[in-house]
């Protein structure tokens, strides 16, 4: 596998350092430590024949494992103004 999970879970609090998203009603918390990994990322629920899921289009993701569990994801770095 390549390294990272995507995992999503209900909060009962807000962390004093999470990121708050809120978009059409829903509301997200980052933990702080991931922002730098899911900057630019968008998050869709798509439904099928199938299944129902999550699905991230994030354009810092590099690789992914085989069955999709798991991905190689770049850290965006901050710029630092001269």
């Amino acid at each position: 596998c390549a390294g990272m999970e995507y995992t999503m879970s209900w909060a009962d609090e807000i962390g004093k350092f999470d990121e708050i998203v809120e978009e059409n009603g829903a509301v997200v918390l980052i933990d702080p430590g991931a922002v730098l990994y899911l900057i630019g990322t968008e998050m869709d629920y798509k439904t099928d024949k199938l299944s129902s899921q999550f699905v991230f289009n994030n354009p810092n993701q590099k690789g992914a494992c085989g069955c999709g569990e798991s991905v190689d994801l770049q850290p965006v770095m901050p710029q630092h103004e001269a």
